[in-house]
C-alpha cells in the first residue's frame, strides 16, 4: 500500500505579499507567492497548522530584515533529476549575486540547455529559499518570474547591498531607489508582524494541546 504524506500548510504575510508554506511534517515542501501569477490552491485534504513552520518563519523574518543571507532548513524538493540538479545549483548562487540562465546551464554541464534551465527554474516549488530570483537574462535584464517582476526586483534590491549586481532601470515608472528604500522599510516593518504572528500561533497550538 502506498503511503501518502499529509501536507500541512500555513499562510503568512511578508513584504512580497501572502506566502503559502507547505510541509510534510519533516521538511519544507513549498513556498508559493500567492499574489503572483502562480498562486497555489489549497487542497481540501491539506491541514492548516503553523507548528511545522517555526524555523521557516524565524529565518524568513531575519532574511527580510536584512539579517540573514542563507537558509538552514530541511527541504523536500520533488521533481525530475534535471529539475533537482538545477534547484541544487540555484542554492549555490551566493546572496547578493546573480547568474544568467546560460551560466547556470554551464555550471551543471549542460551549456546548450539554458531554455531547459529556465523551465526548471520556473518550476521551483520553494521560492526565496531556493533563490530562483537570482537568475537573470543574458543582457543583465530581469526576465520572466512566477511571482512577478516587481517581486523579483524587490528581492534582488534587498540583497544588492551584499553584492555587486547593478539593478537595471525599473519598468512601469518605478524608480529603483524608491523600490530599494521601500523594500528596506517593508522588511523592517514586517519583522514585528511575523514575530507577533508566530507568538500567536504558538499560543494557539498550546491551547489546542491543552484542550
Amino acid at each position: 500500500m502506498t503511503v501518502v504524506d499529509e501536507l500541512l500548510y500555513a499562510s503568512v504575510e511578508s513584504p512580497i505579499g501572502e506566502l503559502l508554506l507547505l510541509s510534510d511534517g519533516r521538511a519544507l515542501r513549498g513556498l508559493h507567492m500567492q499574489e503572483g501569477r502562480k498562486a497555489l490552491r489549497v487542497e481540501p485534504d491539506w491541514r492548516q497548522s503553523e507548528a511545522p513552520f517555526t524555523s521557516v518563519l524565524e529565518q524568513l523574518e531575519e532574511y527580510f530584515a536584512g539579517q540573514r543571507s542563507g537558509f538552514d532548513l530541511p527541504l523536500g524538493l520533488r521533481g525530475t533529476p534535471f529539475q533537482r540538479r538545477v534547484w541544487r545549483a540555484l542554492q549555490e548562487i551566493p546572496y547578493g549575486e546573480t547568474l544568467t540562465y546560460g551560466e547556470l546551464a554551464s555550471r551543471i554541464d549542460r551549456p546548450s540547455a539554458p531554455r531547459a534551465v529556465g523551465h526548471a527554474n520556473g518550476s521551483n516549488p520553494i521560492s526565496v529559499i531556493v533563490p530562483c530570483h537570482r537568475l537573470i537574462g543574458a543582457n543583465g535584464a530581469l526576465v520572466d518570474y512566477g511571482g512577478g517582476l516587481e517581486r523579483k526586483r524587490f528581492l534582488l534590491s534587498l540583497e544588492a547591498a551584499a553584492g555587486s549586481w547593478a539593478v537595471q532601470p525599473a519598468a512601469a515608472g518605478v524608480a529603483v531607489g524608491d523600490l530599494t528604500a521601500k523594500s528596506r522599510a517593508d522588511a523592517a516593518a514586517v519583522a514585528n508582524t511575523i514575530v507577533a504572528r508566530r507568538a500567536s500561533a504558538r499560543t494557539t497550538e498550546a491551547l489546542v494541546e491543552k484542550s
